[in-house]
């Protein structure tokens, strides 16, 4: 593959997406299974990268893909969540939104 091109896309596009470009980190790992990159943001940018229901991450991992497949290689994207994040797990979430909803 061009030697990182599909890190700078990656980076290039997510700078350009959240409001403290300075904090986006991509680290770029190659072994067989094909190319791995990691995105660490800053915690106040998540939103930002993943999207409403993921649809911007779902949308950076198939450009990533595509950019993989112009250099034959199998990119892939892992976020990496930010130390101190508040996220609770799907299943405890909608169990929370159901009790929420029955005015107990």
């Amino acid at each position: 593959m061009s030697d990182n091109a599909d890190k700078n896309f990656l980076e290039f596009v997510i700078k350009a997406l959240v409001d403290n470009p300075d904090d986006v980190k991509v680290d770029r790992k190659v072994d067989e299974m094909g190319v791995l990159l990691t995105l660490k943001v800053n915690q106040a940018n998540m939103g930002q990268v993943i999207g409403r229901n993921g649809n911007t991450a779902k949308a950076l991992r198939t450009l990533l893909r595509v950019v993989g497949m112009k250099h034959n290689a199998r990119v892939t994207l892992k976020i990496e969540e930010p130390e101190g994040s508040e996220r609770r797990p799907v299943q405890e979430k909608k169990v929370m939104d159901d009790l929420s909803d029955l005015n107990l």
